[in-house]
């Protein structure tokens, strides 16, 4: 098992999940605010459990072995924690998003509607991206945001995020979005 990493955004610091993140993570995820931007997030306490147990600590810990090169990485989940509080008020994470068009790696984020415009998303995106960039070989990031999540779309143009079009996933219309490694640079 390689050392966790913390990556510092200023006001918060991105973390792996821990398996005590579970209830914050349940009660942010079960927020309208949330679900109805990121589809498939709404779950059961029950589930949140076996996810984070069997999958999203487990992925973490291949994530990390598979760096730099991120060969067979999948989902890499961190915790956007509140540095002056250490509360978890949301997450971060990169992961392939079989919906894209290759280079297919995508970044997402959310966070708790009691946290909601102060700058939290785009610091903890900007975060995510420096590292990706830096710490890795990945030399385009993706993400996409549904047309009708202007907060989304404002914090991924915060970011240098460039509009690559339009494309529809499960029935919903998400902007496509692209940055390259020389453009962050």
């Amino acid at each position: 098992m390689k050392k966790k990493i913390l990556i510092d955004c200023g006001e918060v610091i991105l973390r792996e999940y821990r398996i005590e993140d579970v209830q914050a993570l349940y009660e942010i995820t079960s927020q309208p605010e949330v679900y109805e931007f990121i589809p498939g997030a709404q779950a059961t306490l029950e589930q949140r459990v076996d996810w984070m147990k069997n999958y999203e600590i487990p992925a973490n810990e291949t994530f990390k072995s598979s760096m730099p090169d991120l060969k067979d990485a999948g989902f890499w989940n961190l915790g956007i924690i509140l540095k002056e509080t250490g509360e978890f008020i949301g997450f971060c994470n990169t992961g392939i998003k079989d919906e894209l068009p290759e280079p297919n790696r995508e970044i997402g984020y959310a966070i708790s509607k009691h946290c909601r415009n102060k700058g939290y998303s785009t610091l903890a995106a900007k975060g995510l991206i420096g590292f990706l960039f830096e710490k890795t070989a990945l030399e385009t990031l993706n993400a996409v945001a549904l047309t009708s999540n202007a907060s989304s779309n404002k914090v991924l143009q915060k970011c240098g995020f460039k509009l690559a079009g339009e494309i529809e996933i499960d029935g919903g219309q998400f902007f496509h979005y692209t940055i390259r490694k020389r453009d962050w640079a």
